[in-house]
């Protein structure tokens, strides 16, 4: 019964989660359980790993699945059915190439300066570009440089690795996978 009661509870967790829900907070949920109103012991003894794995297990194969992205836990729609559904729900706007190859650039290098940036791209960088990605969630300043100006240092935002199914930056293709590609002088940094 606290298996099923932790399975619900974890269930219940991710689906109201507006980001993805870590190990750390579905332990902290499930050590909170036992001080709710109804609520019958505490939940602490079970593992949040193990309710995850369950979870994932009986979500694969249907309509959504539990997924590990941006260092947390979330529901996804299952890719195979994500073309059906993108002509019925509005899909968030395009961000221009400008922007796509900014981004690219703070990702593999980061934390880099805008001239930095400028530089990888081989082209100036528009400040609505900056702000485009600042607005969207993807980018954030990552303090200063320490050099003549000290120009803002710019990363990326566990938003970014949401928006892209990414674990981690670890999972950003290499450069050999590049080869041929636009992106091809990027490097990780």
């Amino acid at each position: 019964m606290e298996t099923d009661r932790a399975l619900r509870l974890a269930e219940a967790l991710l689906f109201a989660a507006d980001r993805p829900v870590t190990v750390a907070q579905l332990a902290q949920a499930l050590g909170n359980a036992g001080t709710e109103a109804g609520a019958a012991g505490d939940l602490l003894d079970i593992d949040p790993r193990a309710l995850l794995q369950t979870l994932r297990d009986r979500y694969a194969g249907r309509g959504v699945e539990l997924r590990e992205v941006a260092g947390g836990w979330a529901f996804r729609t299952a890719p195979d059915l994500a073309p059906a559904l993108t002509r019925v729900i509005e899909t968030p706007k395009r961000l221009p190439r400008s922007a796509m190859e900014a981004l690219a650039a703070i990702a593999w290098r980061q934390p880099v300066t805008r001239a930095e940036i400028e530089e990888l791209r081989g082209a100036s960088l528009g400040q609505n570009t900056l702000e485009a990605l600042l607005e969207a969630g993807l980018i954030a300043p990552r303090g200063r440089k320490e050099s003549p100006g000290r120009p803002v240092l710019w990363g990326t935002t566990p938003r970014f690795l949401e928006q892209f199914g990414l674990r981690s930056l670890a999972e950003l293709p290499r450069r050999e996978e590049l080869v041929g590609m636009d992106a091809a002088p990027l490097t990780r940094g």
